[in-house]
């Protein structure tokens, strides 16, 4: 039988688009409240919140929950103040979505010797997908700084976030300050993914990096504002493929590769790009630097495009020379190769006369450099340009002018 009254089939239609309109509303509030995964709240396992007791141990039992977990795990730091002594986080884990998501503050000890013995106050390592999302992580390191200036026996200080030997990680929105040394270092990993990472240290604080990347490939850091006491971004032996964009630099030391060529035998760096990136009243803007001893290591094929110079003392620079304290390297000659390095629209003002200065090994040679747009001013003239050892090529305009053989 067919049903041919138009009343009838409006009807149907309308009750056949309320009932999918329900069972979509159903089927939308059953899977919002299925998470496809497990969340430990550190409040809930034990954490006090504003009481300066140690966190610590809630914090390795809730990674251990999460670590040995067979589905996505999350452990959450909510708002508020957290002491912490330090903790360790070690995998492999049970799965591979391990998210540390941080609403509120975790502190370490103002307390010098507490890490005394300990390189670094948090600690991921042997993990495979791991995301560190916001929060602020306070490593409380003016005492040791202090102690540091007035020239006292102290501990070297400790990392605030160390990941080793890691894949798959997503650093997202996390502000870092008052590290007691270097703020992040990436060491001996793959795929790192950094985003809006926050550094703040005073500007005299020593040996502060903001982020460190050694033995790494696969790194991207972006959208990130760093101001300390070294070098914004430090990039050490071994890595490459590492990608750096729309960085903020300042106060500290400029983004350096290296120091290279500590050891005889080290790997070499290959495949780096700084881009779209700001410095305001740093020591150096980009900077490659290797100790002036024998070495096999190697920088190569670097770029540095689209720079923003603000009165920075060294804003192009390559120092093959380096011999802090005048140890282990007086009268030699950096074995490291400097190879096929393009300087690219990089403009802005520089806080001495030189704007470029190109020292390199009088044994190995810096060679394929090349310098395209450059427009560094000193004092509302041209700057000056210096080459030792430097060989290359210029396209564009190039001021100050070209000293490259």
């Amino acid at each position: 039988m067919f049903i041919t009254n138009p009343g009838i089939i409006k009807f149907s239609l309308v009750l056949l688009g309320t009932l999918y309109i329900f069972l979509s509303l159903l089927l939308l509030v059953f899977n919002h409240a299925s998470p496809a995964g497990l969340t430990f709240d550190i409040v809930s396992l034990g954490a006090m919140l504003e009481e300066k007791l140690d966190a610590s141990s809630v914090l390795q039992t809730a990674w251990a929950k999460a670590c040995d977990s067979s589905q996505p795990a999350t452990i959450y730091v909510p708002k508020g103040i957290f002491y912490v002594r330090n903790v360790s986080f070690n995998g492999p884990c049970k799965n591979n979505a391990i998210t540390v998501l941080i609403d509120g503050t975790l502190v370490a000890s103002s307390d010098i010797q507490v890490l005394a013995k300990t390189k670094s106050w948090i600690e991921f390592s042997h993990i495979d997908g791991l995301s560190i999302t916001g929060g602020i992580i306070d490593g409380q390191g003016t005492t040791l700084w202090n102690c540091k200036h007035l020239g006292k026996s102290c501990p070297i200080g400790a990392t605030s976030l160390q990941i080793n030997d890691a894949q798959n990680v997503n650093i997202i929105g996390l502000s870092s300050i008052n590290s007691q040394m270097f703020n992040i270092v990436v060491y001996r990993c793959q795929n790192v993914n950094m985003t809006r990472v926050n550094v703040s240290t005073a500007s005299d604080s020593p040996n502060t990096d903001g982020i460190h990347v050694q033995q790494s490939s696969n790194v991207t850091i972006l959208n990130s504002s760093i101001s300390n006491g070294d070098d914004c971004i430090s990039i050490g032996p071994g890595t490459s493929n590492l990608w750096m964009e729309s960085i903020t630099c300042g106060s500290g030391h400029g983004i350096s590769i290296g120091s290279l060529g500590m050891e005889a035998e080290e790997n070499g760096v290959h495949n780096v790009t700084v881009k779209s990136s700001t410095f305001t009243g740093t020591q150096n803007g980009v900077r490659i630097k290797s100790w002036g001893r024998p070495s096999n290591g190697s920088a190569t094929k670097v770029y540095f495009q689209h720079i923003i110079m603000d009165n920075v003392k060294n804003p192009i620079i390559i120092d093959q020379n380096y011999c802090p304290h005048l140890k282990d390297c007086p009268g030699q000659a950096s074995g490291v190769k400097v190879s096929e390095v393009t300087y690219e629209d990089i403009k802005g003002t520089s806080a001495t006369e030189i704007a470029i200065n190109f020292d390199c090994s009088p044994t190995n040679h810096c060679t394929g450099l090349s310098l395209k747009d450059i427009n560094l001013t000193y004092e509302n003239h041209i700057a000056k340009a210096s080459c030792k050892n430097a060989e290359g090529t210029t396209s564009g305009v190039v001021e100050p002018s070209s000293c490259l053989a």
